[in-house]
């Protein structure tokens, strides 16, 4: 017999974390999540200095890679995606920044009614508290902790100093009404922690007897009535299972995994699904298309004092950073080191922030694979809004078989010219007088990439992606052919059935995902529950002047 729950959530990342927490609040409805990963208790996820670590672990990382990108010479891109309680949430890079506020006028004009700056704002507020208190922006109340680094290292200061020489304006919050300009850099990091959307929500969530938590549990299709979701099949241990949905089934497993499930439920482009002997249950072109990604650069300066994380980067400092941490949750592993940033704008006539900057105060690669044998800093450099568009396709009938990714990075003319802006006013930051103590020699892209096709072949051999893929399952209106989801995050045409993670995001935001992707699940909390929606904002936002003819 197929057990029963009220609410199936296929996926405890950073959305399904919310949901769980969220439907199984008031006791009264059964809650099963299944996540294929397992445990998030592990020092190399709960400390936030040690983030490179559980990204580069099969144990934590579905190990996705895309197929060969032929815009960056047939390269394949690392996508890492959570394999754990938390999600993403758990391997991430803890920086917590919501987006542009133009971004959600963006998302009502591309047909997510109720998806606006003013309706969304209100979900921040209640997921978060903002460790130096809340505001009309910022939340007090709630289980996201989030807090802004010490600053102790003196580049922050140079760079931020640099910035406001070369033109740029300083923002207090660029999580408040202005995200343009260079400011500090929040992390979602609690009294020494990484503060998951695990920790947050699913933790405390767990002492609940109507919630349900199977991990090792692999997701294999759902099962349906006609066009009513019922449930879902899953492997676990050699066994299959099912799961029985009394009111819904949720899919919160990411813009790979969602849009790789529902194909194999038979929802989706009915020619793929054919292709593969998977019966159509629904022909819903949009489902795995309309994938978006943030790509990035490191540009590298050589460090002239010694006063880098690279004097900590051997290995008996870092066991006492590490047993620092064990002991009092604090010191330098108690950060993820990304404590100072930037958003500008590109060129003239761009309404809002299209490049972002996160600084470090360290010459290494994201992920820890590769670092400058000696002290240096770096920020990673991109643009917040290419034009290039991509899928998430089944390989086959198999749900152990990875899907194929392809973004298409580097598809569209523009996305080079941003690209060139980015080498060029970054150069121009760091040749500031602030920087001049600290700033030797350029280490990447080098001194010598100069020209349009230098800048070109640097970027393709360099670029790297900043591990936002997105919009795989996008909101839209029920007349739009290529939309998944309505405004409220239900699968057009079938019932029963939402999406709640970030592949509903219409468009890619400005800026680090994992903030709104956990806004969502509380917003699709309200949706999922028949609740009114948190009354409408009426905070401001920032709109530079002038925007239409300069760029700073």
């Amino acid at each position: 017999m197929a057990e029963e729950y009220d609410y199936v959530i296929v996926g405890a990342g950073s959305a399904g974390c919310v949901l769980a927490d969220r439907l199984s609040a008031d006791g009264t409805a059964t809650v099963l999540v299944l996540e294929y990963g397992g445990s998030d208790r592990s020092v190399v996820i709960q400390m936030p200095s040690a983030l490179s670590i559980p990204m580069n672990r099969d144990r934590y990382n579905w190990r996705y890679e895309t197929e060969p990108e032929p815009h960056l010479g047939g390269r394949r891109m690392h996508t890492p995606r959570g394999k754990v309680l938390g999600g993403s949430s758990s391997i991430n890079g803890m920086v917590y920044v919501r987006g542009n506020p133009l971004d959600f006028e963006r998302w009502r004009d591309e047909g997510a009614a109720g998806w606006g700056y003013a309706d969304v704002l209100p979900y921040f507020r209640r997921a978060e508290t903002r460790e130096e208190g809340g505001d009309a922006y910022r939340g007090d109340g709630g289980q996201l902790h989030t807090q802004y680094g010490a600053l102790r290292n003196p580049l922050h200061a140079a760079f931020l100093a640099a910035a406001e020489q070369a033109g740029y304006p300083l923002t207090d919050d660029i999580n408040g009404g202005q995200q343009e300009g260079f400011g500090r850099m929040d992390m979602t990091v609690h009294k020494g922690r990484r503060w998951s959307a695990a920790n947050a929500y699913l933790r405390p969530a767990m002492t609940r007897a109507n919630l349900r938590v199977v991990t090792h549990a692999l997701a294999g299709r759902m099962l349906f009535e006609g066009r009513r979701a019922v449930g879902v099949a899953y492997r676990q241990g050699g066994a299959e299972h099912r799961v029985t949905a009394r009111r819904e089934v949720i899919l919160s497993g990411g813009p790979i995994n969602s849009p790789q499930l529902l194909k194999l439920s038979g929802i989706g482009p009915a020619a793929e699904l054919r292709a593969l002997d998977i019966p159509v249950v629904h022909d819903l072109p949009g489902v795995g298309e309309n994938l978006q990604d943030h790509l990035e650069f490191y540009f590298q300066v050589e460090c002239t004092q010694p006063i880098t994380l690279y004097s900590v980067m051997n290995p008996l400092a870092k066991a006492a950073i590490g047993a620092r941490w064990l002991l009092t949750r604090g010191g330098l592993g108690a950060t993820n080191h990304f404590e100072s940033c930037g958003f500008i704008r590109s060129r003239p006539g761009i309404r809002h922030p299209d490049i972002q900057f996160h600084f470090l105060p360290l010459a290494v690669a994201y992920d820890g694979s590769t670092m400058a044998e000696g002290h240096g800093f770096q920020a990673h450099v991109g643009p917040m809004r290419s034009k290039s568009r991509g899928d998430v396709r089944l390989k086959s009938a198999d749900p152990a078989d990875k899907p194929l990714i392809r973004f298409n990075y580097m598809s569209h003319p523009d996305d080079w010219t941003e690209m060139r802006a980015c080498v060029r006013l970054t150069r121009e930051i760091f040749a500031q007088p602030a920087m001049a103590p600290f700033a030797g020699r350029e280490l990447q892209p080098g001194a010598d990439v100069v020209s349009d096709a230098a800048i070109d072949a640097f970027v393709r051999d360099h670029v790297e992606s900043a591990y936002h893929p997105s919009c795989t399952c996008r909101i839209g209106r029920a007349n739009d052919p290529m939309a998944v989801v309505d405004a409220e995050l239900r699968v057009h045409g079938i019932d029963n059935l939402r999406v709640v993670d970030s592949s509903v995001m219409p468009s890619v935001t400005t800026g680090n995902l994992n903030a709104p992707t956990i806004m969502i699940g509380e917003k699709g909390a309200d949706h999922i529950l028949g609740r009114g929606m948190l009354a409408a904002s009426n905070a401001g936002y920032h709109e530079a002047q002038g925007w239409e003819t300069t760029q700073r």
